[in-house]
């Protein structure tokens, strides 16, 4: 049996309030409006059942040709050099790339190729810090395994000095705590590739993308890319001047581009398609790259690989089991199992160079959205 698949359709038909989602799409808009934009562009793409309500574009995909520390501002390009922003547009994903390597993580311990309270020792022994700590596949999905967020890989010499800080580096908490890391999704990527014996680019695309029709979402290079930073030290980690469709994260750019923790590129349309994938418990389509039971466990708190219940970026949505990540760039999605709501916000947050964390204009587009939703009893939502 097939899932109903996404199709543009008026809010009313989708179940939402059209007032409100104006709000959110006037919202958005405004954000690189602002002498001091929160982003130099975004997409939004919001939608409830199979209808996507909302769809915009605001700002611009290129606006800068670098960054000027004197000013603290950027150079802004020529009006006729600026790219405008399209709801086409590809995105640096970031750490949203995590949800793509625990899916795929997820794929093969439904198919019992991995054991999720298997020690990682047993797959990858060379990995010393981890085994001898005992460090689980299900701590790797957990952000509980304990290891620091983050290991300088772009400051080793070579390729051979990378991977022998990877296999040295044991938890500097006890397992079982939680703390973010990339290093998590590092290590899980080796885990994959030893027990398929594929690389993770190619599991992803064969296993999730392909299968999905997502045809916009691969690793870099993504040359049409919307920018990201003028990464220069000492306020990034890495001298590599102002960055179009090549990944911004410094460990996934000295790792080759492909990471289990960042280096996909996408777009909103693809990444609605995931999100009703898992809304619909693995199936889109006459496509199916889950069952229902992995997904749930994907989904429900902690979430493997998926964050759940985070008001700071999921504003109201959160509460009943809303699942969603981040991404460094300015990217984000949250799907919502108890409204069947979906929410893609992607935005230029590095362009011209990083600042400050601040999910405010996250919290406030997901809140939106929230607002919109007319009661089931009100309404029989489309698909």
């Amino acid at each position: 049996m097939s899932s109903p698949r996404l199709r543009h359709g008026a809010p009313e038909r989708a179940g939402l309030d059209p007032h409100r989602l104006d709000r959110l799409v006037r919202d958005v808009s405004a954000l690189s409006d602002d002498p001091h934009p929160w982003c130099a562009g975004a997409v939004l793409l919001a939608g409830r059942g199979s209808v996507i309500a909302a769809e915009s574009a605001a700002g611009w995909a290129v606006r800068y040709a670098a960054y000027d520390e004197t000013t603290d501002r950027g150079v802004e390009l020529p009006a006729a050099e600026r790219v405008p922003m399209t709801t086409d547009t590809p995105f640096d994903l970031a750490s949203v790339t995590k949800l793509f390597t625990s899916i795929a993580a997820a794929q093969q311990i439904e198919r019992g190729t991995l054991g999720i309270d298997a020690e990682v020792g047993a797959y990858v022994p060379e990995f010393t810090g981890a085994a001898r700590a005992g460090v689980t596949v299900r701590q790797l999905l957990t952000h509980t395994s304990g290891l620091r967020p983050e290991l300088p890989l772009y400051d080793a010499p070579d390729p051979a000095a990378r991977l022998a800080a990877l296999h040295a580096e044991a938890p500097s908490a006890p397992p079982g705590t939680y703390r973010y890391s990339d290093l998590n999704m590092l290590l899980l990527q080796h885990v994959l590739e030893r027990r398929t014996g594929r690389r993770l680019d190619a599991l992803i695309r064969d296993g999730i993308t392909h299968p999905l029709g997502m045809t916009a979402t691969a690793f870099g290079p993504c040359p049409g890319a919307a920018a990201t930073e003028d990464q220069r030290r000492p306020w990034a980690k890495a001298d590599r001047g102002m960055l179009r469709g090549e990944v911004h994260d410094e460990n996934a750019w000295a790792l080759g581009g492909v990471a289990g923790h960042a280096g996909l590129f996408s777009t909103a349309y693809d990444l609605a398609v995931l999100c009703r994938t898992l809304l619909n418990g693995g199936s889109y389509g006459t496509a199916r790259i889950l069952g229902h039971d992995h997904v749930a466990l994907m989904l429900t708190a902690p979430g493997l690989g998926f964050r759940v219940d985070q008001p700071w970026f999921m504003g109201e949505l959160a509460g009943h089991g809303a699942a969603g990540h981040c991404g460094f760039t300015g990217t984000s999605l949250v799907l919502d199992p108890a409204t069947d709501t979906f929410l893609v916000l992607l935005a230029t947050t590095v362009h011209p160079r990083r600042r400050p964390a601040n999910s405010g204009p996250r919290e406030a587009a997901a809140s939106q959205l929230a607002r919109a939703v007319v009661p089931r009893r009100r309404f029989r939502i489309s698909g």
